[in-house]
C-alpha cells in the first residue's frame, strides 16, 4: 500500500480515542473519528452526572491528538465491499482500515413498563434526561434503582449520600463479581447511607409503573423515580452491515482483533468479541483493546505479523458515594479474591482510577505508542486451548 492511509474509527469512547491517538505514530496515516456528539464522555462518571455532582463531558481537543479529524454524526451502515461507511446525514466516508469501537449500553428492558417509566443512565444523553426529573422530585420521594451491578451500586450510593430515599433492587446477588467480604462491606456502607437493598431470588423485577416497581416475590416497591442500570446491549450496526457477530451483537474477531469477515475491519472495547470470548466490560479493557487494534493496523502497514491480544485484569473498583469505595483485587483467572481496599482509601483509589483513564488517553495523544498494559493472561490462553481441544475432539 502506497500513499496516505485512511483509517476510520467508529465510536469516540475510551477504545476509539485510544486507537485514534495510537495510530498517530505514522505521519502517513489519516484518522477520522466518527461520534454522535462533539465531546468525549467519561462513562466511569455517569453515575455522578446523574446525581448532579459532576460534568462527564470533556472536549475532544483535550483527549485527542491534533491530527485526528472528528466527524459528529452516526454511521447507519458499513459497506465492507466498497470500504466505506454511510452517515446518518447522508454522506459517505471511505477507509483503508476501519476500527469498530461503538461501545455498549444497558440492554433494552423487556420488563413490562420499564421502557416507559424507567430511566437508563448508560449514556450522556440518558443521564442528562434524568437530571431535571430528579431536580423536580422532592428529596423525600422514593427512588428505585434497578440493577445490582457496579452502575446500580454507584448511582444508588451517590443519590443516597445526597439524602434521597433509595431502594436498590438487585434482581439476584448484589455485586456478583465481588468477593463475599467486599459484598458485606458494600452492604454495610449502603445501609449506613440509608439505601434499602433488595436482593435474592425474589428481587427480580416483573413490572414497572409510574409509581411502583413489582418484584417476582410479589413485593410492590413504591417509586417516584425509577432508574434502570441492568443488562448489557450493543448497537446492531455490525449485524445490519452483514458482518459476523456474537449472540449479543459484538463484532466477532480473531485474537488480533481483526473481523473474521473482513481483514480491513477491526474491533475494540465492549463491542468486540475476540474468538467469541469477549473481555469483561471496563474502561481499562476498552483502552487496552483500542491500543491493540491500532497496533494491528500499524503492524500490517509495516508488513509485520500482528500480535495476538494478551490482557489480564487485576481488579475492579466501585465507588460508594464520595466518601467510600471498594478496590477489589482479582486472581489471574479474573476471579475476585479476599483482598480489597475499602472505605475512604477505596474511594481515593477509585478516584485515581477514573482520573488515570483520562490521563492515559491524553498521554497517548502527546506520545503515541506510550500506553502499555498487563499481558499475563494465563486464564484466557487456557480457555482458548480448552476450546481448541474440544473442537478437535468433536
Amino acid at each position: 500500500m502506497s500513499g496516505n492511509i485512511d483509517v476510520v474509527v467508529i465510536g469516540g469512547g475510551y477504545a476509539g480515542v485510544m486507537a485514534a491517538n495510537r495510530l498517530m505514530q505514522r505521519d502517513d496515516v489519516t484518522v477520522t473519528l466518527i461520534n454522535l456528539r462533539p465531546q468525549f464522555v467519561e462513562r466511569l462518571r455517569l453515575h455522578q452526572m446523574a446525581a448532579g455532582n459532576y460534568d462527564a463531558a470533556v472536549d475532544y481537543r483535550e483527549v485527542l491528538a491534533d491530527r485526528v479529524r472528528v466527524v459528529v454524526d452516526s454511521v447507519t451502515r458499513i459497506d465492507a465491499g466498497d470500504r466505506s461507511v454511510r452517515l446518518a446525514s447522508g454522506g459517505t466516508i471511505g477507509y483503508d482500515y476501519l476500527i469498530y469501537a461503538v461501545g455498549s449500553g444497558s440492554a433494552h428492558p423487556q420488563v413490562p413498563g420499564a421502557a416507559e417509566f424507567a430511566y437508563p443512565i448508560a449514556s450522556l444523553e440518558q443521564a442528562q434526561r434524568l437530571r431535571p426529573v430528579l431536580d423536580a422530585t422532592p428529596a423525600t420521594a422514593d427512588v428505585t434503582v434497578i440493577g445490582g451491578g457496579p452502575s446500580g451500586i454507584e448511582v444508588a450510593a451517590e443519590l443516597a449520600e445526597q439524602g434521597r430515599r433509595v431502594t436498590l433492587v438487585c434482581g439476584g446477588v448484589l455485586g456478583p463479581y465481588l468477593h463475599a467480604r467486599s459484598r458485606r462491606s458494600a452492604v454495610k456502607r449502603l445501609t449506613k447511607l440509608g439505601v434499602t437493598v433488595l436482593d435474592g431470588p425474589d428481587s427480580k423485577v416483573t413490572a414497572v409503573t409510574r409509581t411502583v416497581v413489582r418484584l417476582s416475590g410479589g413485593r410492590l416497591v413504591p417509586s417516584a423515580v425509577t432508574l434502570w442500570t441492568a443488562g448489557f446491549g450493543v448497537t446492531d450496526l455490525a449485524a445490519r452491515s452483514g458482518l459476523r457477530t456474537d449472540a449479543a451483537g459484538r463484532l466477532l474477531t480473531d485474537e488480533t482483533l481483526t473481523s473474521v469477515a473482513d481483514d480491513r475491519i477491526l474491533a475494540a472495547g465492549d463491542s468486540a468479541a475476540p474468538s467469541d470470548l469477549p473481555f469483561r466490560m471496563s474502561a481499562y479493557a476498552a483502552g487496552c483493546l483500542g491500543a491493540q487494534a491500532a497496533d494491528t493496523v500499524l503492524s500490517r502497514l509495516a508488513g509485520e505479523r500482528p500480535a495476538e491480544v494478551h490482557l489480564r485484569f487485576n481488579a475492579m473498583c466501585i465507588s460508594l458515594g464520595r466518601g467510600a469505595g471498594i478496590f477489589q483485587f482479582a486472581d489471574k483467572d479474573d476471579t475476585a479474591n479476599r483482598f480489597a481496599i475499602r472505605g475512604g482509601l477505596g474511594a481515593k483509589v477509585k478516584e485515581f482510577a477514573c482520573k488515570s483513564s483520562i490521563k492515559h488517553l491524553i498521554e497517548e495523544a502527546h506520545r503515541p505508542g506510550s500506553h502499555s498494559w498487563v499481558t499475563d493472561d494465563e486464564h484466557r490462553q487456557r480457555l482458548l486451548a480448552e476450546r481448541s481441544g474440544a473442537s478437535a475432539t468433536a
